[in-house]
Protein backbone atom coordinates (compact mmCIF):
# COMPACT_ATOMS: atom_id res chain seq x y z
CA UNK A 1 0.00 0.00 0.00
CA UNK A 2 1.16 3.75 -0.51
CA UNK A 3 0.36 5.28 2.06
CA UNK A 4 0.80 8.99 -0.34
CA UNK A 5 3.59 10.65 2.15
CA UNK A 6 6.89 10.39 0.22
CA UNK A 7 8.59 13.76 0.53
CA UNK A 8 6.89 14.86 3.26
CA UNK A 9 9.07 15.96 6.09
CA UNK A 10 8.84 14.06 9.19
CA UNK A 11 9.99 15.02 12.72
CA UNK A 12 10.42 12.14 14.98
CA UNK A 13 11.81 12.77 18.91
CA UNK A 14 13.68 10.35 20.98
CA UNK A 15 14.77 8.50 17.59
CA UNK A 16 17.68 7.01 18.96
CA UNK A 17 16.65 3.75 19.90
CA UNK A 18 13.14 2.09 21.06
CA UNK A 19 10.19 2.97 20.02
CA UNK A 20 11.10 6.54 17.60
CA UNK A 21 13.64 4.89 16.19
CA UNK A 22 10.64 2.02 14.97
CA UNK A 23 8.95 4.95 13.97
CA UNK A 24 11.66 6.28 11.82
CA UNK A 25 12.37 3.14 10.02
CA UNK A 26 8.86 3.10 8.71
CA UNK A 27 8.38 6.48 8.07
CA UNK A 28 12.13 6.41 6.20
CA UNK A 29 10.93 3.38 3.64
CA UNK A 30 7.80 5.79 2.88
CA UNK A 31 10.54 8.37 1.54
CA UNK A 32 9.58 10.49 3.88
CA UNK A 33 12.12 13.34 4.50
CA UNK A 34 13.18 12.65 8.13
CA UNK A 35 14.72 15.25 11.38
CA UNK A 36 15.13 13.43 14.49
CA UNK A 37 16.56 13.99 17.67
CA UNK A 38 17.73 12.59 20.82
CA UNK A 39 19.58 13.38 24.57
CA UNK A 40 22.56 11.11 23.85
CA UNK A 41 24.75 12.22 20.52
CA UNK A 42 26.43 9.12 20.80
CA UNK A 43 23.42 6.96 19.64
CA UNK A 44 21.87 9.23 17.91
CA UNK A 45 24.94 9.60 15.33
CA UNK A 46 24.85 5.79 15.37
CA UNK A 47 20.93 5.45 14.38
CA UNK A 48 21.28 8.39 12.47
CA UNK A 49 24.24 6.76 10.23
CA UNK A 50 21.62 3.72 9.49
CA UNK A 51 18.39 5.63 8.81
CA UNK A 52 20.88 8.08 6.55
CA UNK A 53 20.99 4.92 4.17
CA UNK A 54 16.93 5.15 3.72
CA UNK A 55 16.23 9.01 4.12
CA UNK A 56 16.91 12.25 3.58
CA UNK A 57 18.01 12.83 7.19
CA UNK A 58 18.91 16.07 9.59
CA UNK A 59 19.56 14.99 13.02
CA UNK A 60 20.73 17.26 16.45
CA UNK A 61 20.57 16.56 19.72
CA UNK A 62 17.32 18.20 21.98
CA UNK A 63 16.04 17.52 25.41
CA UNK A 64 12.60 17.64 24.17
CA UNK A 65 11.35 18.50 27.52
CA UNK A 66 13.21 21.82 27.54
CA UNK A 67 12.06 24.79 25.60
CA UNK A 68 15.06 26.08 24.44
CA UNK A 69 16.19 23.25 23.18
CA UNK A 70 12.91 22.25 21.49
CA UNK A 71 13.28 26.21 20.02
CA UNK A 72 16.56 25.72 18.65
CA UNK A 73 15.89 21.62 17.09
CA UNK A 74 12.72 23.19 14.98
CA UNK A 75 14.72 26.20 13.58
CA UNK A 76 16.89 24.35 12.21
CA UNK A 77 14.55 21.69 11.08
CA UNK A 78 13.11 24.81 9.60
CA UNK A 79 16.24 25.69 8.14
CA UNK A 80 17.37 22.56 6.33
CA UNK A 81 13.84 20.89 5.25
CA UNK A 82 11.85 25.09 4.89
CA UNK A 83 8.78 22.86 6.76
CA UNK A 84 6.79 20.01 9.01
CA UNK A 85 4.22 17.94 7.94
CA UNK A 86 4.42 15.24 10.33
CA UNK A 87 5.46 14.94 14.06
CA UNK A 88 6.02 11.63 16.06
CA UNK A 89 5.31 12.96 19.45
CA UNK A 90 7.62 10.29 21.76
CA UNK A 91 9.51 10.68 25.17
CA UNK A 92 10.81 7.97 27.66
CA UNK A 93 8.37 7.64 30.01
CA UNK A 94 8.37 8.88 34.21
CA UNK A 95 10.27 6.55 36.83
CA UNK A 96 8.47 3.40 37.58
CA UNK A 97 7.32 3.15 41.53
CA UNK A 98 3.95 2.86 43.29
CA UNK A 99 2.31 4.92 46.24
CA UNK A 100 5.33 4.84 48.74
CA UNK A 101 7.89 5.34 45.97
CA UNK A 102 6.40 8.22 44.67
CA UNK A 103 5.23 10.85 47.35
CA UNK A 104 8.17 13.43 45.98
CA UNK A 105 6.51 16.50 44.13
CA UNK A 106 9.29 16.76 42.08
CA UNK A 107 8.32 13.25 40.68
CA UNK A 108 5.04 14.32 39.41
CA UNK A 109 6.27 17.35 37.95
CA UNK A 110 8.46 15.39 35.99
CA UNK A 111 5.91 13.30 35.14
CA UNK A 112 3.90 15.75 34.23
CA UNK A 113 6.45 17.35 31.99
CA UNK A 114 7.95 14.61 30.37
CA UNK A 115 4.24 12.75 29.74
CA UNK A 116 1.94 15.39 29.27
CA UNK A 117 3.22 18.61 28.53
CA UNK A 118 5.82 17.87 26.27
CA UNK A 119 2.65 16.34 23.96
CA UNK A 120 1.09 20.02 24.36
CA UNK A 121 4.82 21.98 23.99
CA UNK A 122 5.61 20.08 20.77
CA UNK A 123 2.00 20.06 19.21
CA UNK A 124 1.84 24.18 20.04
CA UNK A 125 5.01 24.70 18.25
CA UNK A 126 3.86 22.82 14.40
CA UNK A 127 0.24 22.43 14.67
CA UNK A 128 -0.28 26.61 14.01
CA UNK A 129 1.95 25.85 10.64
CA UNK A 130 0.38 22.31 9.04
CA UNK A 131 -3.17 23.98 9.74
CA UNK A 132 -1.84 27.12 7.33
CA UNK A 133 -0.98 24.59 4.89
CA UNK A 134 -3.97 22.42 5.09
CA UNK A 135 -1.93 19.59 6.00
CA UNK A 136 -0.56 17.76 8.80
CA UNK A 137 -0.36 14.63 11.05
CA UNK A 138 0.52 14.26 14.50
CA UNK A 139 1.08 11.16 16.67
CA UNK A 140 1.22 10.78 20.36
CA UNK A 141 2.79 7.85 21.54
CA UNK A 142 2.06 6.95 25.01
CA UNK A 143 0.76 3.66 26.29
CA UNK A 144 -1.88 0.83 26.67
CA UNK A 145 -1.60 2.21 30.83
CA UNK A 146 -3.82 5.06 29.85
CA UNK A 147 -6.96 2.27 29.68
CA UNK A 148 -5.90 -0.39 31.50
CA UNK A 149 -3.25 0.93 34.46
CA UNK A 150 -0.13 -1.13 35.02
CA UNK A 151 1.10 -2.32 38.49
CA UNK A 152 3.95 -0.34 39.95
CA UNK A 153 3.51 2.31 36.96
CA UNK A 154 1.67 5.07 38.87
CA UNK A 155 2.98 8.08 37.73
CA UNK A 156 2.13 6.97 34.00
CA UNK A 157 -0.93 5.43 34.97
CA UNK A 158 -1.81 9.39 36.51
CA UNK A 159 -0.61 11.77 33.88
CA UNK A 160 -0.59 9.85 30.67
CA UNK A 161 -4.59 9.43 30.64
CA UNK A 162 -4.55 13.67 29.94
CA UNK A 163 -2.82 13.17 26.39
CA UNK A 164 -5.76 10.80 25.19
CA UNK A 165 -8.02 14.02 26.47
CA UNK A 166 -5.59 16.38 24.82
CA UNK A 167 -5.52 14.55 21.78
CA UNK A 168 -9.33 14.13 21.34
CA UNK A 169 -10.33 18.02 22.13
CA UNK A 170 -7.64 19.14 19.61
CA UNK A 171 -8.55 16.55 17.02
CA UNK A 172 -11.95 18.44 16.61
CA UNK A 173 -9.96 22.08 16.52
CA UNK A 174 -7.68 20.57 13.48
CA UNK A 175 -9.70 18.69 11.55
CA UNK A 176 -11.31 21.47 9.11
CA UNK A 177 -7.76 22.32 8.07
CA UNK A 178 -6.77 18.23 7.27
CA UNK A 179 -4.53 18.02 10.25
CA UNK A 180 -4.82 14.89 12.22
CA UNK A 181 -3.52 14.38 15.77
CA UNK A 182 -4.06 10.74 17.18
CA UNK A 183 -2.48 8.40 20.03
CA UNK A 184 -0.58 4.99 19.30
CA UNK A 185 -1.09 2.92 22.42
CA UNK A 186 2.02 -0.20 22.88
CA UNK A 187 1.78 -3.10 25.09
CA UNK A 188 4.86 -4.53 26.42
CA UNK A 189 7.05 -4.13 23.99
CA UNK A 190 10.68 -4.94 23.78
CA UNK A 191 12.32 -1.82 23.99
CA UNK A 192 14.86 -0.42 26.48
CA UNK A 193 12.26 1.27 28.46
CA UNK A 194 10.85 -2.48 29.26
CA UNK A 195 14.77 -3.87 29.94
CA UNK A 196 14.81 -1.47 32.40
CA UNK A 197 11.35 -2.15 33.79
CA UNK A 198 12.03 -5.62 34.11
CA UNK A 199 15.24 -5.19 36.41
CA UNK A 200 12.97 -3.19 38.60
CA UNK A 201 9.77 -5.27 38.82
CA UNK A 202 12.51 -8.57 38.47
CA UNK A 203 14.30 -8.09 41.91
CA UNK A 204 10.83 -6.99 43.83
CA UNK A 205 9.47 -10.60 42.32
CA UNK A 206 12.58 -12.50 42.94
CA UNK A 207 13.02 -13.70 39.63
CA UNK A 208 15.52 -13.21 36.44
CA UNK A 209 14.81 -10.14 34.22
CA UNK A 210 14.44 -12.64 31.12
CA UNK A 211 11.51 -14.63 33.84
CA UNK A 212 9.88 -11.68 34.20
CA UNK A 213 10.01 -10.74 30.17
CA UNK A 214 9.11 -14.84 29.80
CA UNK A 215 5.63 -14.10 32.17
CA UNK A 216 4.67 -10.89 30.42
CA UNK A 217 4.46 -12.23 27.34
CA UNK A 218 2.67 -15.26 28.22
CA UNK A 219 -0.20 -13.34 29.38
CA UNK A 220 -0.39 -11.54 25.52
CA UNK A 221 -2.70 -13.57 23.25
CA UNK A 222 -0.07 -12.76 20.76
CA UNK A 223 2.05 -14.71 23.06
CA UNK A 224 5.09 -12.33 22.42
CA UNK A 225 6.13 -9.09 23.04
CA UNK A 226 5.49 -6.49 20.23
CA UNK A 227 8.67 -5.05 18.31
CA UNK A 228 9.23 -1.22 18.42
CA UNK A 229 9.05 -1.12 14.20
CA UNK A 230 5.53 -3.13 14.82
CA UNK A 231 4.94 0.01 16.65
CA UNK A 232 6.47 2.48 14.30
CA UNK A 233 4.25 0.61 10.90
CA UNK A 234 1.08 1.62 12.49
CA UNK A 235 2.64 5.50 13.25
CA UNK A 236 3.38 5.43 10.06
CA UNK A 237 -0.27 4.69 8.63
CA UNK A 238 -1.97 7.09 10.92
CA UNK A 239 0.62 9.37 9.24
CA UNK A 240 -0.36 8.42 5.90
CA UNK A 241 -3.04 9.77 2.98
CA UNK A 242 -4.61 6.45 3.70
CA UNK A 243 -5.81 7.82 7.19
CA UNK A 244 -7.24 11.44 6.35
CA UNK A 245 -10.15 10.15 7.78
CA UNK A 246 -8.80 8.78 11.12
CA UNK A 247 -8.87 11.58 13.84
CA UNK A 248 -8.65 11.74 18.06
CA UNK A 249 -8.35 8.09 18.09
CA UNK A 250 -6.24 6.09 20.61
CA UNK A 251 -4.99 2.72 18.63
CA UNK A 252 -3.83 -0.04 20.94
CA UNK A 253 -0.70 -1.99 18.96
CA UNK A 254 -0.73 -4.69 21.65
CA UNK A 255 -1.28 -8.24 20.74
CA UNK A 256 -4.05 -8.19 22.07
CA UNK A 257 -3.41 -7.91 25.83
CA UNK A 258 -5.45 -4.79 26.32
CA UNK A 259 -8.98 -6.29 28.39
CA UNK A 260 -10.41 -3.03 28.72
CA UNK A 261 -12.97 -1.95 26.53
CA UNK A 262 -12.31 0.89 24.43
Amino acid sequence: MDLGIKGKVAVVLAASKGIGRGCAEALAEEGVKLAVCARDASTLKTAADALRKKADLFEKTCDVTDEASTRAFLEAVRARFGRIDILINNCGGPVSGGFKETMERDKWLQAFERSLYQVVRWTQAVAPEMAQRKWGRIVNVVSTSVKQPIDGLLLSNSVRPGVLGFTRSVSRELAPSNVTINCVLPGFTLSDRTRELSQDRSKAEGISADEWIRRRAADIPAGRLGSPREIGDAAAFLCSERAAYITGVALAVDGGGLRALP
